[in-house]
């Protein structure tokens, strides 16, 4: 396979550049990020497809992966409980070093072909769930290995990689490769195959909730009432629905049901 991660950067002496030259060049790069991912549209959208069909049926989604993409599995899956209201355990991350050492970046865990299929069983993982492998090289040891052993034992499973033809794709149920090129700083994939990752996993997480009903119009009739901005909105959108014109009567209604798709619900709306 060829790296084209690991490919010199277009771009030479940066050290000698201003700063305004250093972010046009960045921006420029970055543009090239969405265009790569409309070309790997049609393996994304089977990917979701899948992943929604095992969720609705009971399933859970496990994002497993290493540094940088890893990482920002994390900070998608992390959000999703409070965003729509989904039951804490049905998305998940298998992070290599543990998701309890984040901010460490533990980034020779990566080299462990063990330790992600053993953390996958320790979650009692079935051929109903779905893994999501996540690695800009594609050639990742805990990601690779873990995809290969959840295949041996018939775990459906899906990839996002940044290089074409890797042994990870080859793994894959459902392989996604988004050919982001090479990295400004040489080998950076933090940057535009990091980019890419994170508008994946909106993508994915985005669309599976509104296919599995989250999501009504375009609002979060779901979400958690954490704090008083969220309370505020949750009061906004139920008076607009329901017709409700006394603000503290919405408010009150909202509280007591604790979610704007129970209180729409409870009025039959």
């Amino acid at each position: 396979m060829t790296k084209i991660t690991e490919k010199d950067s277009f771009y030479r002496h940066l050290e000698k550049m201003s700063v305004e030259e250093l972010t046009a060049h960045i921006n420029n790069e970055d543009k090239k990020v969405a265009l790569s991912i409309e070309k790997a549209l049609p393996e994304i959208n089977l990917l979701i497809g899948k992943i929604v069909e095992q969720l609705e049926a009971g399933g859970r989604l496990f994002y497993l992966g290493a540094g940088s993409g890893g990482r920002l599995s994390v900070l998608d899956a992390i959000e999703l409980p409070t965003t729509y209201g989904i039951p804490r355990g049905m998305v998940n991350v298998i992070l290599a070093g543990g998701v309890e050492h984040l901010i460490e970046a533990r980034e020779e865990e990566e080299d462990d072909r063990e330790a992600g299929w053993l953390a996958l069983q320790r979650q009692d993982i079935s051929a109903g769930d779905f893994v999501l492998g996540i690695s800009a090289s594609g050639t990742t040891p805990f990601v690779w290995a873990s995809l290969k052993a959840c295949r041996e034992n018939g775990i459906p499973t899906g990839c996002i990689v940044s290089n074409p033809e890797s042994p990870i794709a080859s793994e894959a149920d459902f392989a996604v490769e988004v050919i982001t090129g090479p990295e400004f700083v040489t080998g950076s994939t933090r940057m535009k195959a990091g980019t890419a990752q994170k508008m994946i996993f909106d993508m994915i997480s985005t669309t599976a909730m509104i296919r599995l009903g989250r999501v009504e119009d375009n609002k979060m009739v779901n979400v958690l009432l954490i704090n008083d901005k969220i309370i505020d909105r949750g009061v906004k959108m139920l008076m607009k629905r329901a017709g409700i014109v006394d603000y503290e009567q919405a408010k009150a209604l909202l509280t007591e049901k604790g979610s704007v798709k129970k209180a729409l619900d409870f009025l039959g709306k």
